[in-house]
């Protein structure tokens, strides 16, 4: 059985607020810029633990990257957290250390950590890569997992729903266990009155599951931000944040496997931060009945 019919099955088996996995990105760097040490992690992983919801799973982008997995994967396990593996596959070298990371981590620490793991990430979409090649790089990381004894752990990647539309990247779609899909309508300027920003969503959630060959699709990047720039009609503020919250992430936790972008990113421009810089909640993130 593949490791996606497995995923499968195991959710039919938990009901209610549990059948999906619900947790944010995070990145390997702090807002400093400086990397994530394990204490970091942990405050990471129990900050988005104590927000409503049962947000008990993390994102990463990386591997080997600012000692990542390294540092996360302990973490992980002080505080219960199971992560989604991210590898990088753009340079042969870099695609290469980051599976060294990975397979090191494994090695160390065991594989129950694994929540899924996600090969590339928008590769398609800036056009860094072919389908070919990376649907080769999937295939070859799922071969160490099998031979690392974690057969059990799915393989994605993670793109925008415009690249997985791409009849070209069907080899990708073929490779996959999951399809992981970044939809942001607020860069399509999407305004977030009266529902068109989670219209949007939606429809971009649909568009990816009418190629995915009856596999999952995963919501792996959404989110709106609080500051920045206005794109067409989509205006960042907090009070966007709290009605895409509300009207999105509300609606998809018992829907889809979903992970939000992001924790705390409040130095960029635009921030999607869902915390200050002192980490306290900047919205109401509970849902209703």
């Amino acid at each position: 059985m593949k490791s996606s019919q497995l995923i499968a099955l195991a959710a039919t088996t938990i009901s209610g607020a549990d059948a999906y996995f619900r947790g944010f990105n995070i990145g390997a760097n702090l807002p400093s810029g400086a990397c994530r040490s394990q204490s970091d992690w942990e405050f990471a992983f129990n900050k988005i633990a104590s927000f409503p919801g049962n947000f008990n799973s993390a994102r990463l982008y990386a591997s080997g990257d600012c000692n990542t997995l390294a540092n996360a994967v302990p973490a992980a396990l002080n505080t219960g957290t199971t992560l989604l593996v991210g590898i990088w596959t753009e340079d042969n070298a870099h695609y290469e250390a980051e599976k060294q990371a990975l397979l090191e981590a494994i090695q160390q620490y065991g594989k129950d950590w694994i929540l899924a793991v996600s090969v590339g990430s928008e590769d398609l979409y800036r056009g860094d890569t072919d389908a070919n090649t990376l649907a080769s790089q999937i295939n070859d990381v799922r071969g160490m997992l099998w031979g690392l004894g974690a057969s059990d752990k799915s393989v994605g990647h993670v793109d925008t729903w415009t690249a997985w539309v791409d009849g070209a990247n069907t080899p990708v779609i073929q490779a996959v266990d999951w399809l992981g899909n970044d939809a942001y309508p607020y860069w399509e300027g999407v305004s977030i009155d009266n529902g068109a920003a989670s219209d949007a969503y939606w429809a971009a959630v649909e568009k990816v599951r009418a190629v995915a060959q009856g596999k999952d699709v995963w919501t792996t990047e959404t989110g709106q931000p609080i500051s920045g720039d206005t794109v067409g009609n989509a205006v960042p503020s907090v009070e966007s944040l709290q009605t895409y919250w509300w009207q999105v992430t509300c609606a998809s936790l018992n829907s889809l496997n979903y992970f939000f972008y992001d924790l705390d990113d409040f130095t960029a421009s635009p921030s999607f931060a869902v915390v200050d810089a002192n980490y306290n909640p900047l919205i109401d993130m509970t849902c209703g009945s």
